[in-house]
């Protein structure tokens, strides 16, 4: 693994002078938009087509099981073959899903399946399309460098979980065809920026004519479980996640406790994305130096806080509050996962740890 962390270490200014690092980031905040703005269509649309929360639930667990069916897989494919390609293979197919969805709005069934079998598709795209994504990163980054691409990529994230979720209450509100056509546009820009990204470092080179094994493809569980800050980190992310669902009904909990409309929605779950900017403003100025595990201990504290009140209230303006404030103490977990994982893991493994 190149020791990316010593040495001198690069701002961010300097790390965007590399043509690579720029494509890599502008292909990412593309296609991270059009996720977050179909993610945030989807439920919606589900909703208003069935009036059923449980099938809020249904939808993410169709785009949840490929994720869990294929995670030893598509991180084994990821260390495998050149992430590049992998990664604009899963977009492609998330393009297809977002053109199969226009056509599904445009046709206007009375059946809500094709969405559930299309979201099957898109989960099972982005299971491979994760770990090949965060492992091109550090092959991206000068020595260095990586730190600040991480806060970066960080940033594009949830400056995407703000546009994405902003724009759908007002896209949807037209009609939900031209939210998923705007999701199709911002993919396919995804594809191309991808594919013009070049590696500063070459991958190591595997044996193809390797025949996978189970233990090559469960080898990530097993480093994480010889790395003690990675399985600790992880796993209470992991937790907090498993029990913190409830954003994932907030087209109900708009439509049903808040009673406000599609842009009020809209801009219900971009308050995810506002508090987690927020915070990760706040890390990149002032870093987590010490007590990290009490800091994230209390984080996720705060996450399940925050939850709860999301889940109780009636009142639009706590609802919003409470979206930003464990968005904001999610970020925290985010931040110290995603700078941990690139820097202990060797670059041969990083796609199945991640």
């Amino acid at each position: 693994m190149s020791d990316q962390s010593g040495g001198t270490q690069l701002t961010a200014f300097d790390v965007l002078r590399y043509t690579n690092v720029r494509r890599m980031l502008g292909s990412s905040f593309a296609f991270y938009v059009g996720v977050m703005l179909q993610a945030a269509t989807l439920g919606k649309h589900v909703f208003d087509k069935t009036g059923r929360a449980i099938d809020i639930g249904w939808l993410g667990l169709a785009e949840f099981l490929p994720i869990a069916l294929f995670v030893f897989v598509s991180g084994s494919v990821a260390d495998r073959y050149n992430r590049k390609h992998v990664a604009a293979i899963s977009l492609c197919g998330e393009l297809l899903c977002a053109l199969g969805l226009v056509w599904y709005s445009i046709s206007d069934p009375e059946a809500v399946w094709p969405i559930f079998v299309i979201g099957a598709i898109f989960g099972s795209c982005r299971a491979f399309l994760s770990p090949a994504t965060r492992s091109m990163y550090p092959m991206v980054a000068p020595d260095g460098g990586l730190p600040p691409i991480i806060a970066m990529s960080s940033g594009v994230w949830t400056s995407a979980m703000i546009i994405g979720p902003a724009a759908s209450g007002f896209l949807y509100s037209v009609h939900p065809a031209v939210a998923y056509a705007t999701t199709a546009t911002l993919v396919a820009f995804g594809i191309g920026g991808i594919m013009r990204v070049q590696f500063l470092r070459p991958p190591i080179v595997r044996d193809l004519d390797e025949k996978p094994t189970l233990r090559s493809a469960t080898e990530g569980i097993h480093f994480i479980r010889r790395t003690p800050i990675l399985l600790a980190a992880i796993s209470l992310d992991l937790f907090a996640v498993l029990f913190g669902g409830a954003v994932a009904l907030l087209p109900a909990i708009a439509e049903n406790q808040l009673h406000v409309g599609d842009v009020a929605y809209g801009w219900l779950r971009a308050a995810g994305g506002i508090g987690a900017a927020s915070m990760a403003a706040f890390l990149a100025i002032k870093p987590l130096r010490r007590n990290v595990g009490k800091a994230l201990l209390v984080a996720v504290g705060i996450f399940g806080a925050g939850t709860i009140v999301l889940g109780s209230t009636s009142s639009y303006v706590i609802a919003f509050a409470a979206v930003l404030i464990l968005s904001a103490a999610d970020m925290v977990s985010v931040f110290v996962r995603g700078s941990i994982v690139p820097l202990v893991t060797p670059d041969e493994k990083r796609g199945r740890v991640s």
